[in-house]
């Protein structure tokens, strides 16, 4: 255990809950864009629906993910606060870097490369939990894929079910769909994106001899959690919503309710799975794909091309930034 002064672990708790806020300000894009970009609701009440829906998840989801990102990607026993704190600077950089130009790059993934980096450079590659940082990065290639891929393939479905609508009647019953959808993304979001901050302050807990029996996720960890990407959700995070919503790819509400609903499918059952999905990663594919299945020109492939330039970078220079940090504080 890594004696820590009780303000000193106050304080990167604190520094934890402010990643998870910025985690729910730069996501906001994933659970609304599509219902603010075909003006269902308008962006004040999109982002207090969205936050709703991210603490649901208190009630709904597992704290699988959670147990992932505490002892799956880097050994806890290895753990120390200044890993922790180089893992969090990390990913706040890479997501601010990111929110400035627009790009909706995933805190998931800055997060797991920071903790990755500091890790590293704390105990070497050996202190790498290889089965969990293994099927997060799967993930990463894997989750925008599948979104796609059900998003093109809800498109076809339902259009071929609805062909003997009348127009209006067809867009009156996929605008309650799409809100429905949008909800279950929401709940999706909170119940993984959450947890990874659950992970780093419980993981802290236990290496500071500040967990009290087995390890395991407090309660009051989960709640102060929810709040926080609730309350990032709620700020907003428009840059991103606006390439999200209009730049990928032109969305209504029957292709926002196939987006919305792929990208649920994916993430619900990598949290089932314990899997750190990026829901960046997600939504993301699964917008491209509601494009794709009218036709290829309908997206627009140049802003695509930048947004996965960004992913394949997302790990890569979050561990760096963590490394870097986790250097300076044996330095000073």
């Amino acid at each position: 255990m890594h004696e820590l002064a009780y303000p000193l672990l106050v304080g990167l708790i604190v520094l934890a809950l402010a990643f998870d806020f910025l985690n729910g300000l730069h996501d906001a894009a994933n659970s609304i864009a599509t219902v603010v970009s075909t003006r269902l609701l308008s962006p004040v009440t999109a982002v207090l629906f969205a936050a709703a829906g991210n603490f649901l998840a208190y009630w709904l989801v597992p704290l699988h993910v959670a147990d992932t990102i505490g002892k799956g990607i880097i050994d806890k026993d290895m753990v120390t606060p200044a890993v922790v704190f180089g893992a969090l600077i990390g990913a706040m950089f890479w997501n601010v870097v990111t929110w400035i130009k627009g790009i909706p790059s995933s805190s998931s993934h800055a997060l797991i490369g920071g903790l990755l980096g500091a890790g590293m450079a704390h105990g070497g590659f050996g202190v790498v939990e290889s089965s969990g940082t293994t099927k997060t990065i799967v993930a990463i290639f894997l989750s925008p894929m599948i979104g796609f891929a059900l998003a093109m393939l809800m498109v076809l479905i339902t259009s071929w079910l609805f062909k003997g609508f009348q127009p209006r009647r067809a867009e009156g019953v996929f605008k309650s769909l799409h809100l429905v959808s949008s909800a279950a993304y929401s709940i999706s979001h909170g119940g993984n994106d959450a947890q990874k901050t659950m992970g780093i302050i419980t993981v802290l807990l236990y290496s500071t001899g500040n967990l009290s029996g087995d390890y395991h996720t407090p309660t009051w960890v989960v709640i102060a959690c929810y709040l926080a990407i609730s309350l990032g959700t709620m700020s907003g995070g428009w840059r991103i919503i606006k390439t999200m919503g209009t730049k990928l790819t032109k969305l209504n509400h029957h292709t926002g309710f196939c987006a919305s609903t792929a990208g649920s499918i994916v993430v619900f059952s990598a949290s089932a799975l314990g899997i750190p999905v990026s829901t960046t990663h997600a939504i993301t594919g699964s917008v491209i794909g509601t494009g794709a299945a009218r036709k290829a020109s309908a997206v627009r492939w140049g802003v695509a091309g930048r947004v996965v330039i960004a992913w394949f970078i997302t790990i890569p220079a979050s561990a760096a930034v963590g490394a870097l940090f986790y250097t300076l504080t044996h330095m000073f």
